[in-house]
């Protein structure tokens, strides 16, 4: 999948949750191939950090912006406002995503709203908003980044499991929808990718065992055929490919990078 994307030369091209893990390195990976980026998130300087660190001289400045994609409103302005100056999207990634366990124990009240706000209910708000501002015509993407949770269940992670599991079923509504008008509509659902999300739930693990960190990813990685957890650059190769020329066709479709986890 390293293959130039020549799909993607100055084309416009919104990720969220883009100043860290994940959502980072798909604005590098894109940024590379030559994209315009617009980079959402809560923190805007760590937005500003990852823009400044992208070359993309033939595609001209990125846009950044804060947003909290469970404010409808907000996600709506932010999109608009980034498209008026890079003009309409070939792509969205839908990326923001919140992680960790919940329930009726958590101090402060369960997390399962904060959870499913923002991992299901504000992925909406980012595609409907993205939706409105793509290229009038020719294949154009959503791209959803869901979870191997979104497969198998896991204790203690009810929010997370459901708002992941959701997602898929919204993937599938809007690619019926879209399909008409060349709107190809996709999930990916990674396994362990080495991000800072993946290091607190290894900590989980190990402080609720009574387990060392190292024990603790040992464990984890043992349930991993392929024993080795993904690189976001990885998850952000898929996504090149899946935005390219050589994907045309593909949508509705949860595709998974698991290293084997899980094999459907």
């Amino acid at each position: 999948m390293e293959g130039r994307n020549e799909n993607l030369a100055g084309r416009h091209v919104l990720v969220t949750g883009a100043g860290t893990g994940i959502g980072a390195a798909v604005a590098t990976r894109l940024a590379a191939e030559g994209a315009r980026l617009s980079l959402l998130a809560r923190d805007k300087g760590r937005l500003e950090e990852v823009a400044q660190e992208l070359k993309t001289p033939e595609a001209g400045a990125h846009f950044v912006a804060s947003c909290d994609v469970r404010e409808a409103d907000a996600v709506a302005a932010s999109v608009a406002a980034a498209a008026a100056e890079c003009g309409p999207l070939y792509a969205c990634v839908a990326n923001a995503g919140l992680g960790g366990p919940n329930g009726p124990g958590d101090e402060g009240g369960d997390r399962w709203g904060d959870l499913v706000d923002t991992n299901l209910t504000g992925t909406y708000h980012t595609l409907t908003a993205a939706r409105a501002h793509l290229e009038p015509a020719g294949p154009r993407h959503l791209v959803v980044i869901s979870s191997i949770l979104a497969r198998i269940g896991v204790p203690g992670y009810s929010g997370y499991c459901a708002s992941k599991a959701g997602l898929l079923g919204l993937v599938r509504s809007m690619a019926a929808e879209l399909a008409p008008e060349e709107i190809q509509v996709n999930a990916l659902c990674p396994g362990w990718v080495n991000t800072s999300m993946a290091t607190e739930g290894i900590e989980g693990m190990a402080q609720a065992m009574g387990i060392s960190f190292d024990e603790a990813r040992a464990l984890a990685m043992s349930e991993v055929p392929m024993g080795r957890m993904s690189e976001p650059k990885d998850v952000a190769g898929f996504v090149n490919w899946l935005i390219s020329a050589d994907a045309r066709g593909v949508t509705g479709q949860a595709l998974d990078m698991n290293g084997g986890a899980f094999m459907s």
